[in-house]
């Protein structure tokens, strides 16, 4: 039984200690890869960052502002040991803390005719005339002023320590240390600080007064502090500072992930829709209830959608309209081929045949060219045109598209900004769909005006017209009219090449047409260029 357990736990041993293979470490990177890359995990470790800067630069200023506190409190206690005492040099009584407030420090002496409830408080010295009056001075004031922890109130006498409250003190307010030695010999006041490394020491903070005797310097009054004790309080709200600043920033962090999911959420039902759009599918939408630039977000995606949609769609009935338009002259020319004959002249009438089909799907191949030209930055060439001659040329082309009443309404003057080639195109297209759907006894009418800002071109005639239900339809590709009794010789391309070229100006065009009345085409053009 034993050694069965142990064989298993060698089995477990080397289990664990088997190295990972090249592959499962990639894995592992991937996973990594994947996590460190989404969109959470980045605002995470940016709120993460910019939390743990401001923490870091918090801690600091958070240990400077305790301790100017400390400081501050001490030197208002130290300020008033000193003014206590300088009142009883001055004839006064100082009073117990009770009778006075920090906002007004002259409160801590008061006159002695004012103050009769602190019978046991030393009597003012209202002259000191020897050492001896200045023992009694120094004695009196220890006795009855009791300093606050970390304080000393140190007094020397001729150069030489004297007392102390309390006497214990620490090594470096020693009787023979550097600074009890420099504050003996003091003949001027003084307040200030003294650092120290030693391990219970950080900063001393004294006031030295020296005491007169005879316009004689004869003693020395000292009010000194050791924030020592006050400081490692300090650092230690510090540290609970930190302790409580790093709960709350892993509390945070956490919130914010969780946070930042639900948030970001729509994003992934966006990859979920994207992954199921496919060419054969782009019926998918997102919900678009949240607010905001993911509210936004879905409701561009879903109008992006719309318009990939209507573009596949127009796209899947462009080709099937341009290959049943290709199909039929192919299927012409092949079936003439395969039945022409030896007949020299069978053969002549099939070659006409021929190559009238071929021309056709090479005008049909052209048409198609140049629409997906319009599409282009440079389809135009702008040149400054001048509308009077433009419309005279116009009129002039026209007339050798068929034999009809051509008529000139009206010719515009001035000039506009415009590919001279394009516009020429467009209006022969609608004078040549003008031809196709009237008689030799109908009247065309071309003309031009300019007026607010806008140039129009329209060719007018009194043919057959156009039903209502085709005239939106009219200007789509190989789109060609229900009613129309005239075999067109086009592809159905011609409006839709008049519109291409209209919105690659910044104008468009209009029709206006009655069933049996006629119909008229306006092109419509801004006079600045596009």
């Amino acid at each position: 039984m034993s050694s069965s357990i142990n064989r298993f736990s060698d089995r477990l041993r080397r289990g664990f200690a088997k190295p990972l293979s090249l592959g499962q470490i990639y894995q592992v990177f991937k996973v990594w890869q994947q996590v460190l890359g989404e969109a959470r995990t980045r605002i995470l470790l940016w709120y993460l960052l910019i939390l743990g800067v401001t923490f870091l630069l918090a801690i600091p200023v958070f240990r400077y502002q305790l301790y100017q506190r400390i400081d501050q409190r001490v030197r208002g206690n130290m300020e008033a040991d000193m003014m206590a005492f300088q009142g009883l040099i001055e004839g006064k009584r100082f009073v117990p803390e009770d009778e006075f407030t920090d906002d007004n420090p002259e409160k801590m002496v008061i006159e002695s005719q004012q103050l009769n409830r602190w019978d046991s408080a030393p009597e003012p010295m209202t002259e000191l005339v020897s050492t001896e009056d200045l023992k009694k001075l120094f004695r009196a004031y220890l006795l009855y002023r009791l300093p606050e922890d970390e304080s000393y109130l140190i007094t020397f006498i001729n150069g030489e320590f004297y007392q102390s409250s309390p006497s214990p003190r620490p090594k470096m307010l020693a009787r023979d240390s550097l600074l009890m030695r420099g504050w003996a010999k003091q003949t001027q006041p003084e307040r200030g600080e003294k650092e120290f490394f030693a391990p219970k020491f950080s900063k001393i903070l004294y006031i030295v007064q020296p005491v007169t005797i005879n316009e004689q310097a004869q003693g020395v009054f000292v009010v000194a502090h050791n924030t020592a004790g006050e400081r490692e309080e300090a650092l230690e709200a510090v540290a609970v500072f930190v302790e409580a600043s790093s709960l709350v920033l892993i509390l945070s962090l956490i919130l914010t992930w969780l946070a930042a999911g639900r948030i970001l959420a729509p994003l992934g039902t966006i990859i979920t829709t994207a992954h199921a759009i496919s060419e054969s599918d782009l019926t998918q939408r997102l919900p678009t209830q949240d607010r905001g630039e993911l509210g936004e977000l879905a409701k561009t995606f879903n109008e992006m959608m719309d318009r990939l949609e209507s573009a596949f769609a127009s796209q899947r009935e462009f080709v099937n309209d341009a290959g049943h338009e290709l199909r039929t002259p192919i299927t012409i020319i092949r079936g003439h081929l395969e039945l022409m004959g030896d007949d020299p002249q069978e053969q002549q009438e099939t070659l006409a045949l021929v190559i009238s089909e071929l021309d056709r799907m090479s005008r049909l191949v052209d048409d198609l060219i140049l629409l997906a030209k319009a599409e282009r930055a440079d389809f135009l060439q702008i040149t400054t045109v001048n509308v009077a001659e433009l419309t005279e040329e116009l009129f002039i082309k026209a007339q050798a598209l068929g034999e009809r009443d051509w008529q000139l309404d009206a010719v515009a003057k001035g000039q506009i900004v415009v590919d001279r080639h394009r516009i020429t195109e467009a209006v022969m297209n609608l004078a040549q769909n003008a031809t196709q759907h009237t008689g030799k006894s109908d009247t065309i009418c071309i003309g031009s005006a300019i007026a607010k800002g806008k140039v129009r071109f329209w060719i007018r005639d009194t043919g057959e017209g156009i039903p209502l239900v085709d005239q939106k339809r009219i200007f789509e590709r190989f789109a060609r009219t229900s009613n129309s009794r005239r075999r067109s010789e086009g592809a159905g391309l011609g409006l839709s090449i008049v519109r291409a070229i209209a919105e690659s100006h910044d104008g468009e065009v209009l029709l206006r047409s009655q069933l049996g009345k006629g119909s008229m085409f306006t092109i419509t053009l801004p006079l600045d260029p596009p």
